[in-house]
């Protein structure tokens, strides 16, 4: 197919298509989604996801950023019923385009599931900016390369846990559901891949109302920037050092050694009052 256009894969773009049926299906599979749901992917490339995705009887809007895609991708996916949008997913409004493409007949907000295979280079960024943004979102299904996928979903104890675990903490849970060999890939990348599942929380996990989102991840980002540093250093200036005790966090441990309740029980100390464990979050 891109061969008889004259196009080729861009690596500016980080295109790498998934060119497995059984693939695409079993991401579908794992999203959950079928007739009545609202999908919107990011990065449709070829369109074999947004087939797979099409096919479950799902209401499909697929997002491509590059133009000279768009006529191949919609020659592919536009008789299936899906919805084909030319741009970059961190500079669009998404406001505007999650209501112009609800499915819901009542005119009540509709929830979508957001199901991707995403490029190495934009993959966090955009797990991010929907997480913070776009709450009509409520499930991601993503497929990205194996090492942003252990971070996504990393605990604490867990060797890739950092900022960017905590960032999805606070606003869903996350797991891995399965790997994914470079062989299904064209052309193939040199590494491996993962399948995470992030399901939005009813609320964050941390209260906005007592610890802004600002401050909890001034917090955070500042803990992490040293994150070999105790936290009495990194923190400095940022926290204060009656705080930790408040807390009940030592001032010895490290950013990676603590989990999202700690994180906002310690950007939530006003003082003087001691913090429960349990104050102030959400489990």
């Amino acid at each position: 197919m891109l061969a008889s256009r004259g196009l080729h894969p861009s690596r500016a773009l980080g295109q790498n298509f998934v060119v497995d049926p059984n693939t695409v299906r079993r991401i579908a599979r794992l999203s959950g989604v079928g007739p009545g749901s609202s999908v919107v992917e990011i990065g449709a490339g070829l369109g074999s996801l947004t087939l797979a995705l099409a096919e479950t009887g799902a209401n499909v809007t697929a997002v491509e950023i590059d133009s000279g895609l768009m006529p191949l991708l919609r020659s592919v996916v536009e008789a299936q019923g899906v919805r084909v949008i030319q741009g970059d997913a961190l500079r669009l409004d998404w406001s505007e385009l999650l209501a112009s493409s609800s499915s819901d007949p009542t005119g009540d907000r509709t929830s979508w599931a957001l199901v991707s295979n995403l490029p190495y280079n934009v993959a966090t960024p955009v797990v991010a900016m929907v997480l913070d943004e776009v709450p009509d979102i409520k499930r991601l299904v993503v497929m990205v390369q194996r090492e942003v996928g252990e971070r996504l979903a990393a605990h604490v104890g867990d060797s890739a846990y950092g900022a960017v675990s905590v960032k999805i903490a606070y606003h869903a849970k996350a797991s891995l559901l399965g790997h994914v060999p470079p062989t299904v890939f064209m052309p193939r990348p040199n590494v491996a891949s993962v399948i995470v599942g992030i399901d939005r929380r009813d609320a964050p996990a941390v209260d906005p109302s007592i610890v802004s989102h600002d401050r909890f991840f001034e917090v955070v980002r500042a803990g992490f920037s040293h994150r070999r540093k105790m936290l009495r250093r990194s923190l400095a200036g940022v926290v204060e050092p009656d705080a930790f005790d408040a807390a009940s966090v030592s001032p010895t441990l490290r950013a990676e050694d603590l989990d999202v309740c700690a994180w906002g029980r310690l950007a939530g100390w006003r003082g003087p009052t001691k913090l429960s464990p349990d104050s102030r979050v959400r489990p």
